[in-house]
């Protein structure tokens, strides 16, 4: 017999968790639809070629790889297995593995652009929320199938969206009650620290910042020495590193360490802090010049978002990428989008006991079963019940007292209905709150009253 296992970094969600997912979706859903943002989904494999090379060297490597199972071509079947060897054997992959699971839901989302773009009317505002798969360590909050809740806009350049993307965050942030930092950076400031460098090493610098916060800034000043960076080309980049104070300062230090290299970035982030700075003069946005975001398609404002009350992880990110279609040969259509962590960002409400009560609520009323006849007069008012859209159940056999109240209490289901042969005849309703034990009679149209919806 095989004992049931789970693959590694994936999870069964019973009803219990499911509830406080969607209610997490649907919160954030909400405030989408109100900003104008349109439903999207794509399929949750794509071609291998579609997402190659679109992340980065090391997001190449946590790409789940479909291998091919034969059926397209059937006498080929025993070539595809004699290739998945190779494929164990660290060999070209490329003959027996042509599809992968989506890794995010941008790439995806700009293959759809690509395809449809001659139908779609610009600029294009859509939400997408669903999963994707990660071949990453499982640890705390970060597994290896996960939702994602994607917001992007493309065919326009303009700021604005930066700006309504942030507030997209502020509002979801506040209706989930998790206090965050919004951080931001930007990508041409960062390719003006490569330039300082001497040009060319963008990818190796970002990749290296993009794990400041997990090993360190020492440990990260030896990865660039090994590959290749000079003393003075690493002080350049521990000077960048060490920038500190507020918003103003840090953009006044940005600006003399890089000189003009560095102006549009910075012109872009001063616009967008005034834009959004509230009128007690805060700013809802904080200048993190760490933040790299290690994804290769970036091209302008980057974001993360952190629970400030928690330890985890990003529980958002995002940012500009103006030609990501012009992978797929549609070029000249700017994007820019930001995602949720929807796992992460209910672990963090679990952690700290901000589900509403609400979640729990199951069924409002149990009717008891006594019998064929008793049940076929419960079964109509259950039908009412649920036709003014109260949820309600039946026990499904005429089994002892003792065994349905014991249902009702594993439900969390808070009263129970009794129509025996004396409530059929006076057409009334017997009904019991089990927290309290109290019981009272109803006529039929009390009790309907009674579970009406406000």
């Amino acid at each position: 017999m095989i004992k049931p296992t789970l693959p590694q970094g994936t999870r069964d969600f019973p009803p219990q968790t499911l509830r406080k997912r969607q209610y997490v979706l649907q919160t954030i859903r909400e405030v989408f639809e109100r900003s104008g943002f349109q439903p999207l989904e794509t399929p949750a494999m794509e071609n291998l070629d579609t997402l190659l090379g679109k992340y980065g060297e090391e997001g190449d490597k946590l790409i789940f790889r479909i291998l091919n199972n034969g059926l397209d071509n059937p006498g080929k079947h025993d070539q595809a297995m004699a290739g998945f060897h190779q494929v164990l054997e660290g060999q070209n992959s490329r003959a027996v593995t042509e599809r992968a699971l989506r890794y995010d839901l941008t790439i995806p989302f700009a293959r759809f652009v690509a395809m449809n773009h001659g139908q779609l009317s610009f600029p294009f505002k859509r939400y997408q929320m669903q999963p994707v798969w990660r071949a990453d360590k499982p640890q705390k909050g970060r597994y290896r199938e996960f939702w994602q809740c994607d917001a992007d806009v493309v065919g326009s350049p303009s700021l604005l969206y930066e700006a309504e993307l942030s507030e997209i965050y502020l509002e979801a942030f506040r209706r989930l009650g998790i206090a965050v930092q919004i951080r931001i950076n930007h990508r041409h400031i960062l390719a003006a620290l490569a330039e300082a460098c001497g040009g060319g090493r963008l990818t190796d610098i970002t990749a290296a910042i993009d794990k400041l916060d997990k090993v360190g800034l020492e440990k990260v000043m030896e990865e660039l020495a090994r590959k290749g960076f000079d003393d003075a080309q690493c002080s350049i980049i521990r000077q960048y590193l060490s920038i500190e104070g507020d918003n103003e300062e840090k953009l006044t230090a940005t600006a003399a360490l890089l000189g003009t290299h560095a102006k549009e970035g910075l012109t872009d982030l001063r616009w967008l802090l005034t834009f959004l700075r509230r009128p007690d003069g805060s700013d809802p946005l904080t200048i993190d010049l760490t933040l790299a975001r290690g994804l290769d398609y970036y091209t302008g404002m980057i974001f993360e978002v952190k629970a400030l009350e928690a330890v985890m992880g990003s529980i958002g990110g995002g940012g500009r990428y103006d030609d990501l279609t012009g992978l797929f040969g549609v070029p000249g259509i700017p994007g820019i989008g930001i995602s949720f962590g929807v796992d992460r960002i209910c672990d963090v409400i679990e952690e700290k006991g901000m589900f509403p009560p609400s979640i729990a609520a199951g069924p409002a009323v149990l009717f008891f079963h006594l019998g064929e006849a008793e049940a076929r007069q419960a079964w109509q008012l259950l039908l009412a019940l649920r036709q003014q859209g109260t949820a309600c159940e039946m026990y499904p056999e005429a089994a002892r007292f003792d065994k349905q109240f014991k249902y009702a209490e594993r439900r969390h289901i808070p009263c129970v209905a009794f129509l025996g042969a004396e409530e059929i005849a006076e057409q009334t309703v017997r009904l019991k709150t089990l927290a309290t034990g109290e019981q009272e009679t109803l006529s039929r149209d009390a009790f309907l009253q009674r579970f009406a919806r406000p």
